[in-house]
């Protein structure tokens, strides 16, 4: 799933490519992707891209009408999009005239901009868990996913002391609780584990009885561990982050290797849709966790 530094990299990009640019046709092949119908989403077509951000793991794209004169209206229209487990983002330099036809295949949605060559993106979704979500609002705050986030860990107003009080009062596992977008927004499975190794905290640990220096370590390596993925994916080609991010990982997706740091096992933790990797020596004073749901540490 790609989440803060991802997202981050693709709302550069589509900065770069988007901007002063009008969007001339939206083509919605996947039934599920469209989570609203009103406004519809040919209210974009003829609209002028004057801003892109991120919110978490969603992209928004603000659409502004122009007038005849060049005057940007004030009733922006926003696209977005959230991709979800396995959705992404395909930019192409020519997109073909023709609509593309509904069928089978991983194509979601098409985003054509006016101009001779046709530029444009699609959104793409692989396998059978149609999760990924487009709305056209008038507002961010209209997505519900979008209106109950909380804080962005890279906000320079996100202070040690703001993160404090999420933790505190907190009986859930440190792992669930950097991964609650109400808690953090757009920290997920990877990087949860990534801030907890660099931590050296184990993710089973309750987070309301983090001491106050566990607490600064954890504040540390959450900034670090995301502020440096940011900077590796800053500038990578949309088709080339998924590679990057997966070359940064030190524990995520690395079950059975050595860690980088200490060199023992990195394990894993299953679950019935998703999983954590962890490493004993770093993280659990070298005792395993027991691989099941809400595990504790084995004696």
């Amino acid at each position: 799933m790609p989440e803060l530094p991802e997202v981050e990299s693709l709302t550069a990009f589509l900065g770069e490519h988007l901007a002063g640019r009008t969007l001339e046709r939206l083509w919605p092949v996947a039934v599920s992707v469209l989570k609203t119908y009103d406004p519809p989403l040919t209210a974009l077509e003829g609209r002028v891209v004057t801003d892109v951000r991120r919110h978490g793991k969603f992209l928004d794209v603000t659409a502004s009408e122009v007038s005849a004169d060049g005057e940007i209206g004030a009733d922006d229209l926003h696209l977005v999009v959230h991709l979800a487990r396995a959705g992404w983002l395909r930019w192409q330099d020519g997109l073909p005239d023709t609509p593309p036809r509904p069928g089978k295949g991983p194509l979601a949605l098409r985003v054509r901009l006016a101009g001779p060559s046709g530029a444009g993106f699609d959104l793409t979704e692989a396998g059978t868990q149609k999760r990924l979500a487009v709305h056209c609002v008038r507002d961010p705050q209209d997505v519900p996913g979008i209106a109950r986030l909380g804080p962005d860990p890279l906000d320079p107003g996100f202070t040690r002391e703001a993160f404090g009080r999420l933790l505190a009062g907190e009986q859930r596992q440190l792992k669930g609780v950097l991964r609650d977008q109400s808690v953090l927004a757009g920290v997920g499975n990877a990087y949860s584990d990534e801030v907890l190794h660099a931590a050296r905290m184990s993710p089973f640990k309750i987070a309301a009885k983090a001491s106050d220096a566990e607490v600064d370590v954890l504040y540390a390596a959450l900034g670090e561990v995301l502020r440096s993925a940011v900077e590796r994916a800053r500038g990578v080609a949309a088709g080339s982050l998924k590679a990057e991010k997966k070359s940064g990982l030190r524990v995520h997706g690395r079950t059975g290797q050595p860690c980088p740091v200490c060199g023992d096992t990195v394990r894993e933790v299953s679950y019935r849709d998703s999983s954590l990797q962890y490493c004993p020596t770093c993280q659990t004073g070298g005792k395993p966790l027991a691989d099941r749901r809400m595990s504790r540490l084995l004696k």
